[in-house]
């Protein structure tokens, strides 16, 4: 066992001291330790007197550390001396059966569960306003793009949907890493266990884990990269979502009179020498965040490639840092708020465009069973013919309309002037889908109806995983408290 004199000569120069720390890392020491002490007394490891002692020691530096600047290392070799201190060299015991390894692992998880809470809890947020803001535009028409480029048009609640159905996938994934992070390493020692029959379940039950890494080795060199991993691989998508609905609405900004635009003064600026000028900052900003965040769930992975079993490269305390994602989240909710749409604008895009030349060639199909390619090789070169002519759709007189198809077809044009106005309308396209997912209201209401669902259910997961933390917490306080009152 270090002594207290080479421990305060390690805690004056650890060159290691920034991965032993971050997060609630110190707070959570304390718990770990609260937990060993209360299993070593419950199996007899250490002498119920002076588990006791221990434990008072504990409570002593706890409160004590309260008057001093916030300790920023939660390395147990710069917390023994001051627990030696008050309690005396017996209690170095705490120690028994653990490492600096099993230590490392068990607080890192515990600073990943508690930031994966906190990330779900905010993309359920930012969910309820996207799906609340999809709520409000079921009916509005919207010019939808592929390759940058008007493509079809859609509803703006079936877009925001899109995206409700992509932040619950990442939700999704955050719970699934969650029940991967959420066993407990602790009592593994350094990689083989130890000749102390520490309570492993024990433990984890106090420390609010559903269960343990069990295999020692994995425990402290395997388990740890992959679980750190497989969070910030979820952050990294989330990260580049977020990145698209940012890129999306700022596209709108190169137009005169954009469709879609931030309203809130909040989120905008202006130029200091241009005074017409209102730019996206939040928009901006949120593009440029999700990227510093993607680039930190980058450096995860970094240093854990090429990096032999034991080594200390993956063993930082706070692995994957939850302020950015938070941040980036919080940014993202306040976009999402501050979205306002110009339906009028929206519609006359759609129409001044020839996105609903696709149902020419469906309708021709439909109605006198025209072959598709033809009638899709109609509506391109009638396309061409109006945009030759500086045309919309719309504008396109009729008699050329059935000119043209009589010259391609060989045969007259199959609808009247009634059938072929209906046709082309962005309504008639966009409420006449039929397959699953589309834009038509049945289908955007059922959908909305389901993400709002699947919100409420992973709202209440977080409350019950909290709930759940919060119980174990208490079960650990009256234990540790029933053992500390033992010494008075």
């Amino acid at each position: 066992m270090t002594g207290p004199t080479k421990s305060r000569v390690h805690a004056a120069g650890d060159v290691n001291q920034t991965f032993r720390g971050g997060g609630r890392s110190v707070e959570f020491l304390d718990r770990i330790n609260k937990a060993s002490i209360v299993m070593l007394d419950e199996t007899g490891i250490v002498p119920p007197a002076l588990a006791a002692r221990i434990a008072q020691g504990i409570a002593q530096v706890i409160v004590s550390d309260r008057d001093l600047p916030p300790q920023r290392s939660a390395d147990y070799l710069d917390y023994e001396p001051r627990l030696i201190a008050v309690a005396g060299p017996e209690a170095s015991r705490l120690h028994t059966g653990r490492s600096r390894q099993d230590l490392a692992g068990t607080i890192a998880r515990m600073n990943l569960r508690d930031g994966l809470l906190r990330e779900c809890e905010a993309l359920v947020t930012a969910r309820d306003r996207l799906l609340l803001l999809a709520e409000r535009h079921r009916d509005t028409i919207i010019p939808a793009y592929t390759h940058g480029v008007q493509a079809q048009p859609t509803t703006f609640a079936h877009y925001l949907l899109a995206f409700g159905a992509a932040l619950a996938r990442h939700t999704e994934r955050l719970r699934q890493a969650y029940a991967r992070v959420n066993r407990s390493p602790l009592g593994t020692a350094a990689l083989a266990t130890s000749s102390f029959p520490l309570d492993r379940p024990r433990l984890a039950a106090l420390l609010g884990f559903d269960g343990l890494v069990e295999n020692a080795y994995d425990a402290n060199h395997l388990a740890p990269v992959d679980s750190f991993l497989d969070v910030a691989s979820a952050l990294a998508t989330a990260a580049e979502q977020n990145g698209q609905v940012a890129q999306d609405i700022h596209a709108q900004y190169a137009e005169p009179t954009p469709w879609i635009m931030l309203g809130a003064p909040e989120l905008t600026g202006t130029s200091s020498i241009m005074p017409q000028k209102r730019n996206p900052a939040a928009l901006e900003q949120l593009r440029a965040q999700a990227s510093i965040m993607l680039g930190q769930m980058q450096t995860v992975f970094l240093m854990a490639h090429n990096v032999r079993t034991g080594m200390f490269d993956y063993r930082s305390y706070d692995p994957v840092p939850c302020a950015q994602p938070l941040q980036v989240l919080a940014l993202f909710q306040q976009v999402i708020g501050g979205i306002v749409v110009n339906k009028e604008r929206a519609l006359a895009e759609v129409r001044a465009d020839y996105s609903t030349t696709t149902e020419i060639a469906d309708a021709l199909l439909q109605k006198a069973e025209v072959p598709f390619r033809i009638g899709h090789h109609f509506a391109s070169q009638l396309t061409d013919y109006g945009r030759s002519r500086g045309l919309a759709l719309h504008e396109i007189p009729f008699a050329e309309v059935a000119r043209l198809y009589s010259a391609e077809a060989q045969q007259a044009f199959p609808l009247d002037e009634e059938e072929f106005r209906e046709v082309i309308s962005a309504e008639y396209m966009v409420f006449g889908r039929r397959g699953i997912g589309g834009p038509q209201p049945a289908e955007v209401a059922r959908m909305l109806a389901d993400e709002l669902d699947k919100a409420a259910a992973d709202r209440a997961w977080v409350k019950e995983r909290s709930d759940a933390l919060a119980a174990a917490d208490a079960v650990l306080e009256s234990a540790f408290a029933a053992l500390a009152a033992r010494a008075a």
